[in-house]
């Protein structure tokens, strides 16, 4: 059984999927992108901009959920520029406990949706 999580704080789906699924304890997220949910309208400049509004975009799906970054256990990040990394890595990092990070992979990507520098999805568990 999965139930669906779409909540107003995070941007609307742009096609055939939703924010979230939950199945069973476990909470399935799609990629999130730096669209302002209010005007979905792309938030980019600067990378660190671009990936704290991703972050926020993933912290508002995680509350419709009842959950919160400390239930996420794996991550997937899909960045057009590897030289970005470390810019990104610091911005992911101010949402998690180091000790208690989740597992996360890192992978450099051709394009991305509307042509973003940054995209990541989770995975987490009540």
């Amino acid at each position: 059984m999965k139930k669906i999580i779409n909540t107003s704080k995070a941007p609307a789906p742009i096609g055939p999927y939703n924010q979230a699924v939950l199945s069973g304890n476990m909470l399935f997220t799609s990629g999130q992108i730096a669209l302002n949910p209010d005007t979905m309208e792309l938030v980019i400049g600067d990378i660190k901009t671009e990936t704290k509004q991703v972050m926020e975009n993933m912290k508002a799906v995680l509350a419709e959920a009842d959950m919160t970054f400390e239930n996420v256990v794996k991550t997937s990040i899909f960045i057009s520029d590897m030289n970005n990394f470390s810019q990104i890595n610091e911005v992911y990092g101010d949402y998690f406990d180091e000790a208690t990070a989740p597992a996360r992979e890192t992978v450099e990507v051709a394009n991305l949706p509307k042509y973003v520098n940054v995209e990541i999805s989770m995975i987490a568990v009540k």
